[in-house]
């Protein structure tokens, strides 16, 4: 990765980097000890989403603007 410190970073929802955790909620509870703010997909505050498959998913910005999804994988 190169550092552009003066870039400009358009963020899109859709375009993300996905991870899966065994313990979503242990990882969300840490996301709240941190004072970081996550949504589902449809941007609301603090909420999980629950795909049509069954899969629990959230998001969050990194310090960079760009969204990353962790979801239960189930």
């Amino acid at each position: 990765m190169i550092p552009r410190p003066d870039a400009e970073i358009k963020t899109n929802k859709a375009v993300h980097f996905a991870l899966a955790t065994a313990s979503l909620h242990t990882f969300i509870k840490h996301l709240e000890e941190l004072k970081v703010e996550y949504s589902d997909w449809l941007d609301t505050p603090d909420k999980d989403y629950i795909r049509k498959d069954g899969i629990v998913q959230i998001y969050f910005q990194d310090p960079n603007g760009y969204w990353i999804e962790i979801n239960n994988d189930i």
